[in-house]
């Protein structure tokens, strides 16, 4: 296994200053927590993240800090009720993990404090009015811009330059604008790649097995997992189909390369970003208004790839794309 780490900003943005606010904390305060995934081990590592950086920041469950912590699973029905549970508890302030989770909160308080993480597009979306100057009581870090699809196709076709056939895989119930948002740039580069581009709806389980068949065999098929809470609490069984029909995939989550043997990975470290969100629900127990703060992009992007997995699909890696990753499962 070889790793480095890697620091890049999407779009050539700068991300604005986080400095802390002069004014000190009193007494204990209540932050309340909404997490669109699982309570899984790589869900409990996402928020571990952000409790040891407010740690660091000064504030401590159990001591000035009481948390209330909720776990939609990429449920959306859960997540709009577990929405109105933290709502009326009247927390100082809400993490909000992901897009439906942030809605389904914003549906339920427009004056509560909320600190989006792991969010696509939240002007889009509607949570705030632009992403200098947020001007409502949400604001946040958001996880990746639209083109990124185009780079995980790119990265896609190098390690499987036969590809005629490549599909986005997403729920158009949980991805953001209903899969539009990445579908257009990924449609842009697949066109001038002369590759062909298709969008897979996928509800259910039944419907990824449906998507996988319909890129194995002889088609020359390969798959990109969209960015999508959906397809994250869903990843085993869309690994699983794909191993099985020889379809080469990538995803936009790291540790499904290390821990459960998918080809490919390129997108955003989601613990850095969740990690940040306590910077500026830092700021906001300490007086600052959400109003204020202006929207955060990621800093920390990862590719990752498995050689034992691209050996089983009969692909050669490049020696190129070897020395570029951060992680090589070997």
């Amino acid at each position: 296994m070889r790793r480095r780490e890697f620091i890049t900003l999407v779009g050539g943005a700068a991300a604005w200053p986080l400095a802390a606010s002069a004014q000190e904390p009193s007494g204990v305060r209540r932050i309340g927590v909404l997490m669109s995934v699982d309570e899984d081990d790589e869900g409990k590592a996402q928020l571990s993240g952000f409790t040891q950086e407010l740690a660091a920041l000064g504030w401590t469950d159990g001591r000035n800090l009481r948390m209330e912590i909720r776990w939609g699973g990429g449920n959306v029905n859960r997540a709009r009720i577990f929405a109105k549970e933290l709502v009326a508890l009247q927390p100082d302030v809400i993490l909000a993990q992901g897009t439906p989770v942030t809605a389904a909160l914003q549906r339920e308080t427009r004056v509560i404090p909320i600190v989006f993480v792991v969010v696509t597009d939240p002007v889009g979306e509607g949570f705030v009015a632009g992403l200098p100057r947020p001007g409502g009581n949400i604001t946040g870090f958001l996880t990746s811009e639209s083109a990124i699809t185009a780079k995980m196709l790119e990265l896609l076709i190098e390690i499987a330059p036969g590809l005629k056939r490549v599909a986005t895989l997403f729920n158009p119930d949980t991805a953001p604008r209903g899969g539009t948002y990445y579908f257009r740039d990924f449609e842009a580069a697949a066109r001038s790649s002369k590759v062909e581009p298709i969008a897979a709806h996928a509800r259910t389980d039944t419907e990824i097995e449906a998507a996988a068949a319909s890129l194995g065999g002889a088609s020359g098929g390969g798959l990109i997992v969209m960015p999508d809470f959906f397809m994250f609490n869903h990843v085993e069984p869309i690994i699983l189909q794909v191993a099985q029909k020889k379809v080469p995939a990538i995803y936009p989550w790291r540790f499904v390369v290390a821990k459960k043997g998918a080809l490919l990975s390129y997108g955003p470290d989601l613990k850095d970003i969740v990690r940040r969100g306590a910077l500026y629900v830092d700021r906001i127990l300490r007086g600052a208004e959400p109003a204020d703060l202006p929207v955060q992009v990621p800093v920390k992007f990862e590719m990752a790839l498995n050689a034992n997995t691209a050996k089983t699909l009969g692909l050669t890696v490049p020696p190129s794309m070897l020395a570029r990753a951060d992680q090589v499962i070997e």
